[in-house]
């Protein structure tokens, strides 16, 4: 079985629904906390470039939301790394990460992508 490790925030609602969905399943996994572990480059630069920025980027959230209009705008890849680097919480989540994929949310199609991937 593959090495899974769920990148989440431990308040966030739909991480906790993921972690549970995981632990019924009985799928093994880590989880590395967004906010206390931290982020770094080598990890978000291939969630942006896999998934692109419209995916990893919560443009939902309340992080976002308090961000000035100037970096709001003209998002590519670079600005996106940038900005979750800075703002970790900009991060979609929960993404689950394995030895040869990556799945970014927690809804039907990722609860079906996960079962494959594993």
């Amino acid at each position: 079985m593959s090495n899974l490790t769920v990148y989440a925030l431990k308040n966030c609602d739909t991480c906790k629904k993921a972690l549970k969905w995981l632990t019924s399943e009985n799928i093994p996994h880590t989880v590395h906390d967004i906010r206390a572990d931290g982020v770094d480059k080598s990890f978000i630069q291939p969630i942006v470039e896999t998934l692109g920025w419209e995916v990893a980027l919560n443009r939902r959230s309340t992080t976002w939301r308090g961000l000035d209009e100037a970096d709001k705008e003209n998002i590519d890849n670079t600005k996106a790394i940038d900005l979750i680097l800075a703002n970790p919480t900009l991060m979609k989540r929960p993404i689950f990460v394995s030895d040869t994929d990556m799945v970014c949310g927690f809804d039907g199609k990722a609860q079906d992508q996960l079962k494959t991937l594993l």
